[in-house]
Order: structure tokens, then C-alpha cells, then sequence
């Protein structure tokens, strides 16, 4: 059996099997191809010739110029692939069961304080109310760098840079106020959006979902966003089928990309002076500021979708800074 031909079995059991989500499928794709690439440019041509020496060359090779974090991913994915192939006889022994995983730090991105939050979301706030100068910046960046859409005529350029910037309030609004991944984010249609109970029904990894809670700025941003923002850039529809249902879309009607989301975040934090974060980091924000606020363990847990309470337990290390605050300021001998 060829390597392709390995690999699409493999990605097909993964898909009827795992439940696992487009972007976790994507992943095994490129990690476990990439890993194929290397051995058969070394003179490897089946899966059945490739040892544990080989494997283990590389991740040598790799380990050069990834991350451990990135590493980690690639061991999982190769020693899925296999297994998965020892399980369905195709090679006579798994040379990939004896790999170990680069270790991790246990280590948070930066997050932003309270206070930081709150002048990021009244930036991106203003700059949905104010006049299109600034916003206009926005819809250039979105039609340039990576949502590939280009200029409409059909739409005034004015009208459609504030349409942008009710869209980016929107998403900051809401990524802030539930803590969703950015691909749970993109992923979300105008139905989840529950606003009578100011709920978000969300679909995770394993395509797991979960009803996140969102407060008033958000519902409000979003309200603003539905009713002034997303008609006009949806009437420029050039995208797929599904794209009419997308809650967040570009300036050409498709559904948002994960990289834009991650452009809007970074912009807005530079505008509002707070540290440059990602979406990632927003969401260990917003975890942490529940934490702070006294919210409890197992609920911040099922809010942010985490299948084990050690995953989230690693924010109140994140928050021992306001436990000593508090501390100091409340034990009579501090």
C-alpha cells in the first residue's frame, strides 16, 4: 500500500469513527502527510519499511524548527496513524509505540486585566459608533490581507467599513464575554444565537456542544451588528452554500476566516494600548476574570467546554496575583 493511499484510509477512519471536527481532521492531514514526505524523500516507499530509527530521525529533523507544543501535536498524530495501520494489518509491527512525546511547560498566554479588557472593549465599542474614518482602515485590512475580498461597487465603501466595524465589536464582544475558541467562533450560525436567554449554543472539539451565557454589552453588539452590519456585507454574497448562515462574515458575504478574527483582535489591541493578544488569549481572559469574580471551578468549565476540570484548574495559578490582593487586604496579619 502506498503512503497516499494509507493516509486517505486513515483520515477516513478518523471521520466515520472520532468525531472530530474539519480543523482537527485538517491537522492530522498535514502532520501525519508532512511526516510520510520526509521518510519517503530518505528513500522510504511503504509504510511497511518504515522503522523506529526512522521515525525517530524525524523528529529529530523537525524538532529543529517547531515548538514542543507543535511537536507534541505531530507525535500524537504519527503514532495514531500507526497504530491505527498495526490495528488493520497493514504493516507486521508499530515502530511509532515506543515515541515519546515532547513534554510540555505548563505555561498560560499572557492575559489581559480586567482593566485592560475593559479599554479594549470600549475601543472597539467607539469605533463601531464612530464616523467611518477609522473603521475604513478595517475594511481594507479585511478585503487585503486575508479574507481575499476584494472591492464591491455594489456596496457604498462607507457603509460598508461601518458594517465591518459593527461586525469586529461584535466578535470581540462575544469572544470576551463567553471565552469560545476563535474556530467555535467562525463556526456559529445566525440560529445558535439565543437572544432571550442571552445564549450561544456552541459546537466544540469532537463536535461536542455546549449553551454558553453572554451578557448585555454583547447582546447588544450583536443586535447592532444583525440588524445594521451583516445585511450589507452578506447581500455581497460570493460564498458557499452554507455562508447565508454564518453569524460572523467577510466583506464578500463568506463566512469569516479564522485568520481574520485573529488580524481584528490583534488590531484593536494595539489601538486600545492593551498587550498585543490573541483570540486564545482573550479566552483565558475572560477565564480567568470569572475566576477572580468568584465564579465557580465546574462552571467555568463547562462554559469554556474543557472535557476535564484539570485543564481549567490551571487558571487559578493565572489568578493567585488577585488571591494575594485579597489576601493582603482582608487577614488582619498579612
Amino acid at each position: 500500500m502506498t503512503f497516499d493511499d494509507a493516509l486517505a484510509g486513515f483520515l477516513a477512519f478518523l471521520k466515520a469513527n472520532r468525531g472530530l471536527s474539519a480543523n482537527t481532521l485538517k491537522a492530522y492531514r498535514t502532520d501525519v502527510g508532512e511526516c510520510l514526505h520526509v521518510l519517503e524523500l530518505r528513500g522510504v516507499r511503504a509504510p511497511d519499511e518504515i522503522t523506529t530509527d526512522d521515525l525517530r530521525s524525524w523528529m529529530a529533523h523537525e524538532s529543529r524548527t517547531h515548538a514542543r507544543s507543535s511537536m507534541a501535536r505531530k507525535v500524537v498524530a504519527v503514532r495514531g496513524f500507526f497504530s491505527w495501520a498495526h490495528d488493520h494489518d497493514l504493516i507486521p509491527a508499530d515502530p511509532a509505540a515506543v515515541l515519546m512525546t515532547p513534554k510540555i511547560p505548563d505555561t498560560l498566554p499572557a492575559v489581559l486585566t480586567e482593566a485592560q479588557a475593559e479599554r479594549l472593549m470600549d475601543e472597539v465599542d467607539d469605533d463601531a459608533r464612530r464616523p467611518q474614518g477609522a473603521a475604513e482602515r478595517r475594511t481594507h485590512a479585511d478585503q487585503g490581507r486575508h479574507d481575499r475580498d476584494g472591492r464591491d461597487g455594489r456596496a457604498d465603501k462607507d457603509d460598508k467599513a461601518r458594517a465591518v466595524a459593527l461586525r469586529d465589536a461584535a466578535m470581540l464582544e462575544l469572544l470576551y464575554a463567553t471565552g469560545i475558541r476563535v474556530a467555535e467562533l467562525v463556526g456559529t450560525d445566525i440560529r445558535d444565537v439565543d437572544f432571550s436567554n442571552r445564549t450561544v449554543k456552541v459546537t466544540g472539539k469532537g463536535n461536542k456542544q455546549r449553551v454558553v451565557p453572554f451578557g448585555g454589552p454583547a447582546a447588544k453588539a450583536l443586535r447592532d451588528w444583525l440588524a445594521d452590519g451583516r445585511p450589507l456585507l452578506a447581500s455581497c454574497g460570493r460564498g458557499a452554500a452554507d455562508d447565508g448562515e454564518a453569524l460572523f462574515v467577510g466583506v464578500r458575504g463568506a463566512r469569516i476566516d479564522q485568520r481574520i478574527v485573529r488580524g481584528v483582535v490583534h488590531r484593536h489591541a494595539q489601538a486600545a494600548g492593551v498587550p498585543d493578544i490573541s483570540p486564545h488569549a482573550l479566552r483565558h481572559s475572560a477565564a480567568t476574570h470569572l475566576l477572580d469574580g468568584g465564579a465557580d471551578l465546574r462552571e467555568v468549565q463547562e462554559m469554556l467546554g474543557h472535557s476535564s476540570l484539570k485543564t481549567t484548574q490551571r487558571y487559578t495559578h493565572v489568578s493567585i496575583d488577585q488571591l494575594k490582593s485579597r489576601y493582603e487586604q482582608a487577614f488582619p496579619r498579612a
